[in-house]
């Protein structure tokens, strides 16, 4: 007969494990609703580090009479804003989703009629989504720190209000950092290219 020490000593362990992930979860939700309060003061959403994994439908129920004008949900553990954030957030002139896991958005999000400066830095995305280039007011976009490979500079260039596109830190192909570091109509950030092996043509 096996001694009942190790299986009562693994369950209140498990216990433990469960009231303090409960505490920690408990904590999170007052933090948000907090920071949602706030907001409603000065309408200004910041939902940053709050170890979101989506945003919560109770924000949107929150934020319902709330005119907001920038909203930061960095620093948190989404993949993806939900349609409806840009048809209740519509307003915002910013929004920062840097230092997430995130690899698209929302086509809804060319409903942001005001935004002006987005944040996509450090994240999971290979391709910038082209909604980004037809939002109508769009002056900043900082997407460094991504993977993204192939950028269409005619995307780029047609943003008629863009002024700053910030794409450092991504594995860039040769063609896309070429055509990227000949655009004039804006200022546009570049890792300088190293030159692969096979491309030096000296060896």
């Amino acid at each position: 007969m096996k001694p009942k020490f190790g299986n009562d000593l693994t369950n209140v362990i498990l216990r433990q494990s469960q009231v303090v992930q409960t505490r920690m979860a408990g904590r999170a939700v007052i933090k948000v609703v907090n920071r949602c309060n706030d907001a409603k003061e000065n309408n200004s959403l910041n939902l940053s580090e709050c170890q979101l994994c989506q945003v919560p439908d109770a924000v949107f129920h929150l934020m319902r009479n709330t005119p907001l004008t920038t909203c930061n949900l960095s620093a948190n553990l989404l993949s993806k804003i939900p349609p409806k954030f840009a048809l209740k957030f519509c307003l915002i002139t910013e929004l920062n989703v840097s230092h997430n896991k995130m690899s698209k958005l929302p086509e809804e999000l060319v409903d942001c009629v005001e935004l002006q400066r987005l944040d996509l830095s450090h994240n999971s995305y290979v391709n910038l989504p082209n909604v980004i280039f037809r939002l109508p007011k769009i002056k900043i976009i900082h997407a460094n720190n991504n993977y993204i490979m192939d950028v269409e500079v005619e995307e780029v260039q047609r943003a008629k209000t863009l002024e700053d596109f910030d794409i450092r830190e991504n594995p860039l192909t040769a063609k896309s950092h070429d055509g990227l570091s000949k655009v004039t109509n804006l200022r546009v950030t570049l890792t300088p290219r190293e030159i692969e092996e096979w491309e030096d043509l000296t060896i």
